[in-house]
């Protein structure tokens, strides 16, 4: 039997602003920082470019940049790890972010 995805994946897509505000809805699951929770979701599915906005928008909410994750570490000191993440984490250093 064949099987055929529905669906093509789609790398790199840019997002307006209504669809990045979509980004600062939702619960987290029990025993993680809702607004760590968000900010991972972002990053793990938004280019810099619209990450920067999110960053904006997410403090604007006066959501915490700092909050600790499951492990203890901001998303800062974790996106620090990441061999990929400088774009990310310049952008949330010039938002004020700690490691």
């Amino acid at each position: 039997m064949n099987l055929k995805k529905d669906k093509q994946k789609v790398l790199g897509e840019l997002f307006d602003e209504k669809r990045i505000a979509g980004f600062l809805v939702g619960e987290a699951p029990e025993g993680i920082n809702r607004d760590y929770h968000l900010l991972e979701r972002a990053y793990r599915s938004m280019r810099v470019e619209n990450f920067a906005t999110f960053v904006q928008l997410f403090q604007a909410q006066g959501l915490d940049l700092d909050c600790p994750g499951p492990d203890g570490k901001t998303l800062l000191a974790r996106i620090n790890e990441h061999r990929l993440g400088g774009g990310y984490s310049e952008i949330l250093k010039a938002a004020g972010a700690r490691s």
